[in-house]
């Protein structure tokens, strides 16, 4: 059996595949904090698909043959997870829409998602691991 094809293991890379990206650009909103009339961004939320895999709105349709089209990312992202504009809540007088408060709180929040995805996709792949094991060894 391919591990590929295992939905709770293609979920865990998705998620972390999503907070990779999701830490790139609120880094990127972090490093324009003085850019005049700069709007931050984040991603739209991850949704989980009934077959266990991981998408974001952009991503309707699943590869489900071989002779399917793929499609490519879209929104501007090279991940092809949807890029959003935030709400716009406070600016400075240049027009800059960054508050560096709850850009921390999001890449603490990413952080610790990615952390988490990490950890249970080792566990799983060494359950796997032990599972293909042997016995008595």
């Amino acid at each position: 059996m391919d591990i590929s094809n295992i939905p709770l293991l293609n979920m865990l890379r998705s998620q972390a595949k999503y907070q990779s990206e999701r830490q790139r650009l609120i880094a990127q909103n972090v490093a324009n904090a003085d850019t005049p009339n700069f709007m931050p961004s984040d991603l739209a939320p991850l949704t989980v698909k009934g077959n266990g895999q991981s998408s974001s709105t952009t991503l309707g349709m699943s590869l489900t043959q071989p002779g399917h089209i793929q499609r490519t990312a879209q929104a501007g992202s090279d991940s092809g997870f949807k890029v959003k504009q935030e709400a716009k809540t406070e600016a400075t007088l240049g027009g800059n829409g960054v508050d560096l408060e709850d850009q921390m709180m999001k890449m603490s929040e990413a952080r610790m998602n990615y952390d988490a995805a990490i950890s249970f996709y080792q566990k799983s792949m060494n359950l796997l691991k032990m599972a293909a094991r042997t016995p008595g060894r």
